[in-house]
């Protein structure tokens, strides 16, 4: 039974929607990739990146959304953040976690009840440099269910600006985390908490791990450091105290390639790790 066909006394004990919204970053969007049009030249070089999705239907027609959908009953719930975050990105993240559920009694912009969970994702460099993937053709759940706040799914259709000869929708940009549109929603909470838990880490280079390939330079993790903060870190200072950490190993080798005098690459002496894709449930969150 769907909800706008179900009497008064019915909707009152109707168990609520489930959605699934996801935050992904990177530390540049992809080289085919739309980004922000309003972004001056030469920004993002301290910031994270995160994909969004322009609605084209009431309500917040034109506004920005994250990623997502409905779950399938035939999903899990991390099914249907990778199938919608890649529906919108065409890549697959190297990392996936859950986030916060985010459930309040006004969130929905229709009567019934809607609870959405939150993911966040990380795309790291291997990630954005590989063959985009198809997009998913399972759209909607049949019979004519909706839920306001989930995104439509991408469409080829001309007059919505996008172009299936290219595979680009013009739909879907990548915007600065430090300089997001006004979101449909509560999106704009959901991208906020993602930031928190992102910049809570205390083991940056198990976050630096995820964004950069196996070798990489101290200009590249510097510039993790950065980004994830959001804000500029002393060169002399910051080489100081990563190679005073004893985790990296200096490979020998240098980058090639370069205009400039090439820098000398390093690795990680072990695989830094986050928190299990699948977090424990006794600690994740909720937001009412």
């Amino acid at each position: 039974m769907f909800y706008e066909n179900a009497s008064v006394s019915e909707r009152l004990t109707m168990p609520p929607a489930v959605a699934v919204s996801t935050v992904a970053f990177a530390l540049t969007p992809p080289e085919d990739a739309t980004v922000d049009p309003s972004a001056p030249a030469g920004a993002g070089q301290t910031t994270l990146w995160i994909p969004l999705v322009r609605r084209t239907r009431a309500p917040f027609l034109d506004r920005w959304a994250l990623p997502g959908g409905p779950t399938h009953w035939n999903e899990t719930l991390t099914d249907t953040a990778l199938r919608t975050l890649q529906d919108a990105a065409l890549r697959a993240p190297g990392y996936l976690e859950q986030l916060y559920s985010f459930g309040g009694v006004e969130r929905s912009a229709q009567a019934q009840r809607l609870v959405t969970i939150a993911y966040w994702a990380l795309f790291g460099e291997r990630d954005l440099t590989a063959p985009a993937v198809p997009v998913s053709t399972s759209g909607a759940p049949s019979g004519g269910a909706r839920w306001d706040d989930v995104v439509p799914p991408r469409s080829p259709r001309i007059d919505e600006g996008n172009d299936p000869s290219s595979g680009t929708d013009r739909n879907v940009a990548w915007f600065s985390a430090d300089r997001l549109p006004d979101l449909a929603f509560d999106h704009g909470d959901i991208v906020d908490t993602a930031l928190a838990r992102l910049r809570s880490k205390t083991e940056y280079s198990a976050v630096a791990h995820r964004f950069l390939g196996p070798e990489f330079t101290l200009g590249q993790l510097r510039a993790v450091h950065e980004a994830v903060r959001g804000q500029a870190v002393d060169p002399a200072n910051f080489r100081r105290q990563a190679l005073a950490q004893g985790n990296l190993v200096d490979t020998g080798r240098c980058e090639t390639g370069t205009r400039h005098r090439p820098a000398r690459l390093y690795r990680f002496a072990s695989d830094p790790a986050l928190e299990p894709t699948t977090p424990d449930p006794s600690s994740t969150g909720s937001k009412p």
